[in-house]
């Protein structure tokens, strides 16, 4: 797998946050799903393409584009007790979670609603789209990531 999504809350980093980060770079931490961390450890490699989607707001959107820049490390937020995502049995001799650095690529002029990616039947096996899915860190196929992105384009090229 070469494509990713990465869910995250506007209010805590958005887009327009990794925009203004210097080289338009941030480490991906405090991932704490042993299969959201299993998708960043094992299967996030160099230059891999990742839509960045915002959850928790109105509407909930895909809002652009980043690549891995950096493959996964351990996420040194799980040993700081004074961080949010602070968890006492990981520790620097034996990590138990990790996260990677993404780079911007591409912010959408629009972002794609949740409710316009759901009839669009290029992705009716994604796993944003499936019922009770919350994993904040998922597989994309190549074919459903062209889709979102031509979408992207096309709403570009319209303005």
């Amino acid at each position: 797998m070469e494509y990713w999504l990465l869910k995250t809350e506007p209010d805590c980093f958005s887009i327009q946050d990794l925009a203004k980060a210097p080289k338009r770079t941030t480490c991906w931490s405090g991932v704490r799903n042993y299969q959201a961390r299993n998708f960043m450890r094992d299967g996030m490699k160099l230059g891999h393409h990742v839509l960045l989607y915002h959850s928790s707001c109105n509407p909930p959107a895909v809002v652009g584009v980043a690549k891995v820049c950096r493959e996964a490390y351990p996420d040194d937020t799980s040993w700081d007790p004074d961080n949010e995502h602070f968890d006492p049995q990981s520790s620097k001799d034996n990590p138990r979670w990790f996260m990677v650095d993404i780079q911007l690529d591409q912010v959408f002029a629009e972002p794609i609603p949740l409710e316009q990616l759901r009839k669009m039947p290029q992705l009716k096996q994604m796993e944003l789209l499936r019922r009770g899915s919350r994993l904040s860190v998922q597989p994309v196929r190549k074919a459903e990531f062209d889709a979102i992105t031509r979408l992207a384009q096309r709403t570009t090229a319209s303005k």
